[in-house]
């Protein structure tokens, strides 16, 4: 897999997550849980990109930590979503 193909799949997983979070509840969690899951999954692409772009090691190391960390909460966000305690 090149940086093409990681650029347009985290393309399509914020898309997927905007409409997956169409699905959410119209209460205070849902709407919670919904706006936490936008911002992270949308961050993993527009923080990939930045990876790609990046001109020096040091940025690309701390512009894909953020992309790691936003997929980490992103996992988070649809786990709090879709499973009951």
């Amino acid at each position: 897999m090149n940086a093409e193909d990681l650029k347009k799949r985290t393309k399509v997983l914020a898309h997927q997550i905007v409409n997956l979070c169409s699905l959410l509840p119209s209460n205070y969690l849902g709407n919670h849980i919904r706006g936490q899951l936008i911002r992270s999954a949308t961050s993993v692409a527009a923080n990939y990109r930045a990876v790609c772009r990046a001109q020096a090691k040091g940025v690309f190391i701390d512009k894909l930590r953020i992309v790691i960390e936003k997929a980490d909460e992103s996992e988070f966000g649809l786990n709090s979503a879709w499973t009951k305690s």
